[in-house]
């Protein structure tokens, strides 16, 4: 990914985006895939459930139906049955299904590698989008799931809930080239120390460069 020059980093920002490379080298999706739309549809299935489970779920379902064409044409029963574990079974499949027979008919079997075309697809939101940017074209992606939501707003790099302001306002502030890898380590960072009803504070690396942290124990 070509470096933008012209973006000025702050200097806190970049303090947290080299210690969150040192914590978690290896920042990438933890959704199994091999294909761009099994990438896809993993997301679509992620919804209101862990990745893991996700992962249970579609290591059998790429071998039920190892083509595009066989999700296109799957019986919609059949093919909820397979992701009802995931919840929502309903509404997945039928997006699925529509998705597949989308990128058959319209774009050649490819996931597209513009926002726009990926907004099109059912089920697609943003977030889905983005990811799919980032992981799949290696584009500038601002991925803002719960985690990445709730930790920049912790950190003070962002501010509100709303995911699309959440994903403005970190493009202003996280350099495209460090985005996609920035927002997999705020995963990484909220499961395995930022612990939405537990944080460990104590052992949190970038502590110091947290507005919550700091304001909360000015007077330590």
């Amino acid at each position: 990914m070509t470096v933008n020059s012209t973006f000025k980093v702050d200097d806190r920002v970049r303090a947290i985006i080299d210690q969150l490379k040192i914590d978690y080298p290896d920042a990438e999706c933890s959704l199994d895939y091999r294909k761009d739309y099994e990438l896809l549809f993993s997301v679509r299935l992620a919804a209101q459930c862990t990745d893991a489970r996700v992962n249970i779920v579609t290591e059998t379902l790429f071998k039920v139906y190892p083509t595009l064409e066989s999700f296109a044409d799957a019986d919609i029963e059949e093919l909820e049955n397979q992701v009802r574990p995931t919840g929502f079974f309903r509404m997945k499949a039928r997006d699925i299904k529509a998705s597949a027979r989308m990128l058959l008919d319209e774009y050649g079997g490819k996931v597209p590698d513009s926002m726009d075309e990926l907004l099109r697809l059912p089920g697609v939101g943003r977030k889905t989008a983005n990811l799919i940017l980032g992981d799949i074209y290696g584009k500038p992606s601002y991925v803002c799931d719960t985690h990445c939501i709730r930790i920049t707003n912790l950190l003070g790099l962002a501010s509100g809930k709303d995911p699309t302001k959440v994903e403005m306002q970190l493009r202003q502030t996280i350099p495209p080239e460090e985005s996609g890898g920035f927002c997999h380590r705020m995963v990484l960072h909220g499961r395995a120390v930022c612990i939405a009803r537990r944080p460990q504070c104590e052992k949190c690396s970038i502590r110091k460069y947290c507005k919550h942290y700091l304001d909360t124990h000015n007077n330590d």
